[in-house]
């Protein structure tokens, strides 16, 4: 006899209905085909197991399994729940009436339990998609597919229920969940804050500037000056993400099986901080069955590079592609699959291999020549994708003991969320630019026009400090959002100013 039942394959972020044939008929043998890969060749061992153990058995006649289409790999276990109730169906010893209605995926222990699966939201999006009625599917994976509407979802936890489903009709409880209210819940609950930091004001000012418009930053300093207790602190300042960008970013994480049982929906931007042994596969994504990188799990977020110099230099030059194209495509002979990858990079960096600037007193000190052999391991193409460098001073004592609280994320998020609102509406007719930080030289030419006044202060600083000729942009583009913080539609000298100030790593010895 055969039967179909149907289960799902994900590449990239998106998720291919994979049917799988089953033909029960006389003769002896077990042959599965359609580019299976071992995991899924050893699942008859492990679904064998747990039909005898909740009484039933593969039967002992010739099955052949085709997974359709027979040209696409397929990997991973979660295919085992689908085969196993194939060979339930196709060998007639369960019914079930209305098995083309459901799209079916789990791992199977050897008791029948099921274990959880990667990739459950997007493979829910397609079921959606492509009409089917429910999606059955282990427990700890339903409240991430539930996010989905106009999908039955049923969470299980053994074979046994699926069994009695089909054949008794047995209902199975369905896993529904109010996406929005489960999006908005935690979504002003961050888990650091800036009150935590004593002093660094001027440091916590130019964090609000790069969170406001989306700017890459580099922070400069010696050890324990707070570099790393900022740089967490970054994504409690950023705009609260849109119901659409939780959605992308939860797919990207259900991908990996990143997604926490208990919140089917991630609501607070994620941060990711590899280290630096990180290899340029793990950061960009790849493999031989590409998975997304650190920078596409830091989609709408930020991107932590502690220790900058420390980095493999090929690590850090296969970022300059994805930072400006904001996605990474990586090509196989078979396939190809794009991950998006808008984030924004924070680095840290000390001035020096021994930590500390040019001081006589510090504990370890280096040459002027030394630094800059330390600081030329970071490109230049790569540092002018960074808009903001910033110099971070250890904190004096007495700011240190002082007991009052400093100001809070959610105060400075308001602030950042109403310059970013009035970005939104500059660039409405724009696909690719959504901030600042996106702009090309068209935008700046448009946005970041400059009275005789401004431009002559601009092209003193640059000749007086010897700022780079890409400077000039990056320059423009902070004052715009200095300028949008402040609600002013137009650039003044005083922004420029300030702007000007976080080119440290442009102006020529600047450590000298």
């Amino acid at each position: 006899m055969l039967k179909k039942v149907f289960g799902s394959a994900v590449f990239g972020v998106e998720a291919t209905t994979i049917t799988v044939e089953v033909n029960v008929d006389s003769g002896i043998g077990y042959h599965l085909v359609g580019l299976p890969d071992n995991a899924i060749k050893e699942s008859n061992f492990r679904i064998a197991a747990a039909l005898q153990n909740n009484g039933y058995k593969i039967p002992g006649k010739k099955i052949i399994i085709n997974m359709s289409p027979a040209d696409l790999r397929k990997e991973g276990s979660a295919y085992d729940l689908t085969l196993a109730i194939g060979v339930l169906v196709a060998s007639k010893q369960i019914k079930a009436k209305y098995l083309d209605d459901y799209l079916i995926m789990g791992e199977l222990s050897l008791d029948g339990n099921l274990q959880p699966i990667k990739g459950a939201l997007p493979i829910a999006v397609k079921a959606r998609e492509e009409g089917f009625k429910g999606f059955i599917l282990p427990k700890q994976n339903a409240k991430e597919a539930a996010i989905v509407d106009g999908l039955d979802v049923y969470g299980v936890d053994n074979i046994k229920q699926v069994i009695d489903y089909f054949d008794k009709e047995e209902p199975l409880e369905q896993t529904i969940i109010n996406t929005r209210e489960e999006f908005y819940k935690n979504l002003d609950f961050p888990e650091f804050d800036f009150s935590d930091v004593k002093g660094q004001e001027s440091i916590k000012r130019c964090m609000e500037i790069a969170a406001a418009g989306g700017h890459n930053i580099i922070l400069i300093g010696p050890p324990g000056a707070g570099k790393t207790m900022l740089a967490k602190r970054l994504p409690s300042i950023l705009p609260p993400m849109t119901l659409h960008e939780a959605l992308e970013t939860t797919k990207i994480h259900s991908v990996v099986g990143r997604v926490k049982a208990h919140t089917g929906l991630m609501s607070q931007r994620p941060f990711r901080s590899p280290h630096h042994t990180i290899s340029n596969v793990a950061l960009v994504g790849g493999g031989s069955y590409p998975q997304p990188g650190e920078i596409s799990l830091s989609h709408n977020g930020v991107l932590f590079l502690d220790e900058l110099p420390e980095f493999k230099r090929e690590v850090l030059e296969v970022m300059r592609q994805p930072l400006e194209d904001r996605e990474v495509t990586i090509s196989r002979a078979k396939f190809t699959v794009t991950y998006p990858s808008s984030f924004m990079l924070v680095a840290s960096m000390n001035p020096s291999p021994g930590g500390y600037f040019n001081d006589p007193n510090a504990p370890v000190t280096s040459s002027p020549a030394e630094m800059q052999r330390y600081l030329s391991k970071v490109s230049g193409p790569l540092l002018d994708r960074i808009d903001i460098h910033i110099e971070v001073t250890p904190v004096p004592f007495d700011k240190l003991s002082d007991d009052r609280k400093g100001e809070s994320s959610v105060a400075i998020r308001k602030r950042v969320t109403e310059a970013r609102v009035v970005q939104t509406l500059r660039f409405a007719n724009s696909e690719t630019v959504h901030y600042n930080a996106q702009m090309t030289t068209k935008h700046i030419r448009k946005h970041c026009k400059l009275d005789k006044a401004s431009l002559n202060l601009l092209k003193h600083a640059m000749e007086q400090l010897n700022l780079s000729a890409r400077a000039y942009d990056r320059i423009l583009k902070v004052s715009r959002t200095i300028a949008d913080l402040e609600a002013s539609e137009s650039i003044t000298g005083t922004h420029i100013s300030e702007a000007i100030q976080y080119r440290s790593m442009d102006r020529e010895g600047w450590l000298n």
